[in-house]
């Protein structure tokens, strides 16, 4: 008897006092049928945000990316030959736009789109002319151009997902993606409500899920029964496939649970703390790791195939007081000293070294999700990107890009490219390009004519 595939939409299902859960399943090969299916599973693309710039005097790797001594990128060597290194390309929408470095280095990132005038975001005394007399970023940015090219094609739970790590407050400092002029669209900040609301479809109780969460009882533990009718009717790839998804949303009910996010150890936050755990400094690490978590499931699920995950914001002071830094000061404080600053020097390199564990975390994770012949990392790009060139000087030019994934062999990997000032707006077209949805301009024409030379193979 021939055996009907399975609907990609499909979830697990169970119950709990009060209500239903359900929750996604990711990328199986019984999803398609038998003369449809691929040896790969959909493009995705996921922009990575880090602030304040880095240290070009040691930020470029060496051209054949041995980057085993390097005292920024040497947790990436395990995936050196799945990395693009960007030199030499330029925001030069920045410098026509109004705003200082900062905020046009945020707003015309994946613009491309010069920051529209207001007052909203005045410092000081404003007078018309400032550079500070600004509004929001002037244009959709190319995360929600894409996504909105793919929902022409499939529905997804999510169109895109924009997450945060305590990015806080409100303004063109802080946000990343727009849905169109003036559109600002802030991320999603709290992981234990991204838990709930990617993986607990419950029903008709808002309460159910607050009362699993006393109980002590896993989401898992509740769908094990139609789990295990269900693993029965799958083949031997695809069986293994659900069980290491199954065991990283495990994995993550744990960290949720030791952090104070979900179980017993989650207790309402008293009136002298500013706001839930994990906006406090310190757990900014464990709150990264969540998100990210969280992030390559959703990504592993099908949820949706744009998503991008943004670090605190542009002029981020966060303190990595869990770091040996020399002199404790917090990050964007550090990006002002002078290059004759040994001790800033050495806080920010180590600063930069972190960030790139935290990358080389997701790409690990990513990589470890088979897809057919391939894997989720190959057929995605994950892009890093940052407002500025180096902190001190508030340069928007020569800034630090990194391109990890093929995303299905688009990209050429494996390389250091230097591009010799050509605008980054020609990067958001290349990414555009990747991901199947090709336009021959982003934003501003004059800084984005075609495809950046030198990705493709």
């Amino acid at each position: 008897m021939k055996r009907r595939p399975l609907h990609r939409r499909a979830v697990l299902r169970g119950a709990i006092a009060g209500g239903a859960v359900a929750i996604g399943l990711p990328w199986l090969e019984v999803m398609e049928p038998p003369m449809a299916r691929a040896a790969t599973g959909p493009k995705r693309i996921v922009f990575w945000f880090t602030a304040n710039g880095s240290l070009p005097a040691i930020w470029t790797p060496p051209q054949n990316l041995d980057l085993s001594g390097h005292p920024i990128h040497a947790p990436l060597q395990p995936f050196a030959d799945k990395l693009i290194f960007l030199d030499g390309v330029d925001q030069k929408v920045a410098y026509q736009s109004i705003g200082d470095g900062h905020q046009t280095g945020m707003a015309c990132l994946l613009t491309n789109s010069e920051i529209l005038p207001g007052s909203l975001f005045c410092e000081g005394e404003c007078a018309a002319g400032m550079e500070q007399y600004v509004g929001w970023g002037g244009g959709m940015s190319i995360d929600q151009h894409i996504a909105n090219e793919i929902a022409k094609d499939v529905t997804l739970k999510y169109r895109s997902l924009e997450l945060g790590v305590q990015v806080k407050g409100e303004s063109v400092w802080s946000r990343l993606c727009y849905a169109g002029p003036d559109q600002p669209i802030p991320p999603r900040e709290n992981p234990d409500q991204n838990f709930s609301d990617f993986f607990s479809d419950l029903g008709t109780d808002p309460f159910a899920l607050e009362l699993l969460r006393k109980k002590r009882k896993s989401v898992l533990d509740a769908v094990i029964g139609d789990y295990s009718a269900f693993n029965a009717k799958l083949g031997k790839e695809d069986r293994i496939r659900l069980d290491a998804h199954l065991e990283s949303i495990r994995a993550v009910e744990k960290r949720l649970d030791a952090t104070g996010q979900v179980g017993e150890a989650c207790g309402i936050p008293t009136t002298s703390l500013p706001g839930d755990q994990y906006q406090q400094n310190d757990m900014y690490p464990v709150t990264g790791k969540a998100q990210m978590d969280l992030l390559v499931m959703a990504l592993a699920c099908d949820m949706t195939r744009v998503a991008s995950l943004q670090w605190s914001t542009s002029v981020s002071n966060v303190r990595f007081t869990w770091l040996p830094l020399v002199t404790g000061e917090g990050h964007h404080d550090l990006s002002h000293y002078g290059d004759d600053a040994a001790d800033a020097q050495a806080d920010i390199t180590t600063i930069n070294n972190w960030y790139t564990e935290q990358f080389a975390y997701l790409l690990e994770q990513m990589a470890a999700i088979p897809e057919g012949d391939s894997t989720l990392l190959d057929n995605s790009v994950v892009v890093w990107v940052n407002e500025l060139g180096q902190g001190n000087s508030h340069t928007r030019d020569d800034i630090p890009f990194i391109l990890a994934g093929g995303c299905q062999g688009y990209f050429k990997t494996g390389q250091v490219l230097n591009k010799g000032g050509e605008p980054h707006g020609k990067l958001l077209v290349s990414l555009a390009e990747a991901m199947d949805k090709p336009v021959s301009t982003f934003g501003v024409a004059e800084h984005s004519q075609g495809p950046l030379s030198g990705l493709t193979g």
